[in-house]
């Protein structure tokens, strides 16, 4: 099993940039898709973006289209996630999760984070 430790959040102003971190432990890191996601006060965790296994496709939401960017270091065991033009509906606690497969669906990856809390102030 592979243990994920989320990094990086914070409190910034809208149109900021933020870089968040996922390190993993444990089991061989590349042999999992990666993914973040991300759940607000009162909603559903949500798909934000995620990256295979050797780093070469990458699938966003539509709501990070275009402004935030995964990618992953498999010689560090770590995946990103760079927001950029950040707005105060990207407000979330963002978590990290893997699998042998990509899903969209939070339920389908066993294996969390604890998260990283995200505020954006407009």
């Amino acid at each position: 099993q592979v243990q994920l430790v989320e990094s990086g959040g914070g409190l910034v102003q809208a149109g900021g940039s933020l870089r968040l971190s996922c390190a993993a432990s444990g089991r061989t890191f590349s042999n999992y898709a990666m993914a973040w996601f991300r759940q607000a006060p009162g909603k559903e965790r949500e798909f934000v973006a995620a990256i295979n296994r050797n780093g070469g496709n990458t699938y966003y939401a539509d709501s990070a289209k275009g402004r935030f960017t995964i990618s992953r270091d498999n010689r560090k065991n770590t995946v990103y996630l760079q927001m950029n033009s950040l707005k105060p509906e990207d407000t979330a606690v963002y978590y990290c999760t893997g699998g042998p497969y990509i899903e969209y669906d939070s339920r389908n990856y066993a294996n969390w984070g604890r998260g990283t809390q995200v505020a954006v102030s407009s």
